[in-house]
């Protein structure tokens, strides 16, 4: 039986953000299921919705045949209440929520209490929530939103070898694979690094310059700042081979995350064996598993070099990596694949608009 979809995002899907690439990546597998969807790529500026934004979502969802099941991305959805209520009673519409707009890292507390509020109404006229774990599951009971309304369904990850590492006579490669934004916190890895020059290694960051491009252009100054500008190397957004490549000479995964509502490069990083080193932001220890990772508290740069140190010291680091390596393998045989994501994503639209509700 074939069914279809609507799917609402702001901009391209083909954006290679965390968020992005899962709702390509539920949609290519929708479609492998039998599934008809249709993308609908809107205008604007969001989630601050200028009046193109505005323009853009009511119009799409006012060309949207009556009864349709629709998703629209909370980036595009959080912002704009209006046009979600215009038409909840005619589309079957659900939100899918990568985490609450408030929760993003630098807001002050005017824009955070209008997301709030902006976001609370828009979730009210929606039939269902989609999130990518529990912990924005439980997140979403503050906004109102009953628990028997939201399906959690976590991202898949993509089997990959273990990786090989930079060398047994190379120094430890660090990685961490995030767009430079605030709430991803690459000035913090910077300061933390900086108390470690007396130990070799060198470190990577690898994602998009483009997404808040001061904050960017201030951690690649701090890093010339701080004398690491010959340790530690900026790509910019890499290419998916590039990325593997990256990973596969990886010693470690360093995320120094503020938030996370899942953290997929988390997952990629246990799904090819190496120990993380992150934080207890968000959803990060719910993704994380404890015996293969060391977690510090967001925002403490001293703590996080603290744990950087603890796994690259010599004589001691290399056999605590390969306790957390073990262990991150161990964990990679239980991540979804893709497969197994895009069904319980099936599975939660179903759930939340049956069939025979139109």
């Amino acid at each position: 039986m074939s069914r279809r979809l609507h799917v609402v995002v702001p901009g391209s899907l083909e954006q290679r953000t965390g968020g992005y690439m899962y709702d390509a990546r539920m949609v290519r597998g929708l479609c492998e299921l039998g599934w008809q969807v249709e993308v609908h790529n809107l205008v604007g500026a969001f989630p601050d919705a200028d009046a193109d934004a505005r323009r853009s979502l009511t119009s799409t969802l006012a060309g949207i045949p009556a009864g349709a099941r629709v998703v629209i991305d909370g980036l595009a959805m959080g912002g704009l209440p209006e046009p979600v209520w215009a038409e909840h009673a005619r589309l079957r519409i659900l939100a899918l929520v990568h985490h609450p707009l408030a929760d993003e890292t630098g807001l002050d507390e005017g824009r955070r209490a209008r997301f709030v509020t902006l976001e609370r109404n828009a979730l009210a006229g929606c039939a269902g929530v989609l999130v990518t774990s529990e912990f924005t599951a439980c997140r979403l009971e503050a906004f109102g939103v009953e628990p028997t309304c939201v399906r959690a369904v976590r991202p898949g990850t993509d089997r990959a070898r273990p990786a090989l590492g930079p060398g047994s006579d190379a120094a430890p490669a660090l990685l961490c694979v995030a767009s430079l934004i605030p709430r991803k916190g690459q000035h913090l890895l910077v300061h933390a690094l900086s108390r470690l020059r007396d130990l070799p290694w060198t470190c990577v960051c690898a994602g998009s310059f483009d997404l808040v491009p001061d904050y960017a252009v201030m951690v690649r100054e701090l890093t010339q700042e701080t004398g690491l500008g010959e340790r530690v190397q900026f790509p910019g957004e890499c290419e998916p081979d590039h990325l593997d490549d990256l990973y596969d000479h990886a010693s470690l995964f360093v995320l120094p995350s503020q938030y996370e509502g899942y953290g997929m490069a988390l997952a990629d990083a246990l799904a090819r064996g190496l120990p993380v080193v992150s934080t207890t932001g968000g959803a990060i220890p719910y993704t994380v598993p404890g015996d293969a990772s060391v977690l510090v508290p967001p925002g403490d740069d001293a703590a996080l070099g603290e744990a950087l140190r603890c796994l690259l010291a010599d004589g001691t680091g290399a056999g605590r990596r390969a306790e957390l390596a073990r262990a991150a393998r161990r964990h990679a045989e239980e991540l979804p694949d893709w497969a197994q994501a895009t069904q319980a994503f099936a599975d939660a639209l179903l759930e939340l608009t049956p069939d025979g509700d139109v």
